[in-house]
């Protein structure tokens, strides 16, 4: 993840100042909390939020390294111990889902669990010894769900929106065309794209595609290569390869109205380390334009750093060290590839995606501008 955060930390919007993520909070009984959790291949995150206007406010939180798909590339199956870590996550968020009384949730696993061999066990196990229902995603939901968290930063000058999740297991890319939408409205057509990709409120979804390549996967995939720099460039090329089947690859687009949302921990961690955070603040990343000279700049330190520098690096933390260089290989060959010189960083993603997607759902979003 990105450098070392508090307890309850990960993408929080419209946090009370005076409100801790992981207190107990006394809710008035009118007020329906809902919870989004997110398992992926590295990660297990959760959320518990309640509506306010056309937004929420988060009131807890949870996010642990689990490593759920260690060792499935080699066998294509969740290990013991990976279940074990994981489970133990899981009964932590089904004690705070009980604290807070939730009653409307999702629970999603994504990647890992898409590609297991033995998911529905696990899947059975997780509900036998947690009582958490959990719901295996498709690629396409997932995407979508990433998308409509990124809303709020999308700029009413952008014509063309790529948006770009950098997962543990897997990368999606969604190429959504505005031109046709007014530019006070595209914030808000992009989340009515909750109901699927193929709506009729002028965001036209021109292609997307979920490459099986993530911070985790991508790094299983070179690990015998000892170089540290040859495994880089091999690793980004080898995700361009990759992207060949996505329409919009090197499409010629003008770099004006045109915007790439990066929505991961690789991302957030890239631009920690561009701001030179010892200690994470996302009031500071969420939103930050950052150019492709920066960026670039950022990777050529990390690599002139090597393996040890990276491991002991605070703007990157304990738990990023070893995927950064993956997650870096997958977000230099996208900026290679598109006509851009920007990319808008998001702290905000799946977890964000499916409580406004429920509370869209439910009607409890009141009409602003994202709602």
């Amino acid at each position: 993840m990105t450098p070392e955060r508090p307890r309850g930390e990960d993408a929080i919007p419209n946090l009370p100042a005076s409100v801790e993520p992981s207190a107990p909070v006394n809710e008035p009984a009118s007020v329906q909390l809902y919870a989004a959790l997110d398992l992926g291949t590295n990660s297990c995150r959760m959320l518990v939020a309640r509506p306010r206007g056309s937004q929420f406010d988060v009131i807890d939180s949870f996010s642990k390294t689990v490593q759920l798909g260690a060792g499935l590339e080699a066998s294509g199956r969740l290990s013991r111990a990976s279940m074990g870590r994981t489970i133990q996550a899981l009964r932590v968020c089904q004690k705070k889902i009980e604290k807070h009384g939730v009653t409307r949730m999702r629970l999603v696993a994504t990647e890992a669990c898409r590609r297991a061999r033995n998911a529905k066990d696990f899947i059975r196990q997780v509900r036998r010894e947690t009582g958490l229902s959990l719901e295996i995603i498709q690629p396409e939901e997932e995407a979508r769900l990433a998308v409509i968290s990124c809303a709020p930063l999308v700029s009413p000058r952008t014509e063309q929106l790529l948006v770009v999740d950098i997962g543990g297991g897997s990368t999606e890319l969604v190429w959504i065309d505005l031109s046709s939408v007014a530019p006070d409205h595209r914030a808000r057509a992009i989340m009515r794209l909750h109901r699927g990709f193929h709506g009729e409120d002028g965001a036209r979804v021109v292609d997307w595609i979920s490459v099986p390549l993530g911070v985790a996967t991508l790094k299983d995939q070179f690990v015998d290569v000892e170089d540290d720099g040859a495994r880089f460039a091999l690793m980004s090329w080898f995700f361009e390869e990759n992207l060949a089947s996505f329409s919009p690859y090197n499409a010629q687009n003008p770099r004006e109205g045109f915007q790439i949302i990066g929505t991961s921990g690789t991302v957030t961690t890239v631009a920690a380390s561009f701001l030179n955070l010892k200690r994470y603040d996302r009031a500071k990343v969420d939103g930050l334009e950052m150019t492709s000279d920066q960026i670039d700049f950022v990777i050529r330190d990390y690599l002139s750093l090597g393996p040890e520098g990276r491991r002991t690096d605070p703007r990157i933390g304990r738990d990023r060290h070893s995927l950064i260089m993956s997650g870096a290989a997958i977000l230099q060959a996208l900026m290679r590839i598109w006509p851009t010189d920007r990319l808008s960083v998001a702290d905000r993603g799946l977890r964000e995606g499916l409580l406004y997607a429920q509370m869209s759902a439910d009607g409890v979003l009141t009409e602003g501008p994202y709602a």
